[in-house]
């Protein structure tokens, strides 16, 4: 279901809609980058080539994506 939050960028105060599991996602991010919300979405906004909700879907799938490539791989017949 779609979520919709205001966050502060660049002094300026917007609406974003995401689903559920995008904004647990980032919360995630950003705790693990210590910073906060706002500063990782400004961070988004700053770099996006798109509209801001889909740049965001784009920054956590990267972020999940990186994460799998990088997390030890388990041998099918190990169990």
């Amino acid at each position: 279901m779609l979520k919709k939050r205001s966050v502060t960028i660049a002094g300026h105060r917007t609406s974003i809609s995401l689903e559920d599991e995008f904004w647990g996602e980032l919360v995630r991010i950003a705790g693990e980058r210590r910073t906060s919300l706002n500063g990782l979405i400004s961070a988004i906004d700053e770099a996006r080539t798109t509209n801001l909700s889909s740049a965001i879907r784009l920054y956590v799938l990267n972020d999940l994506k990186r994460a799998v490539h990088i997390a030890p791989q388990i041998p099918e017949d190990a169990s």
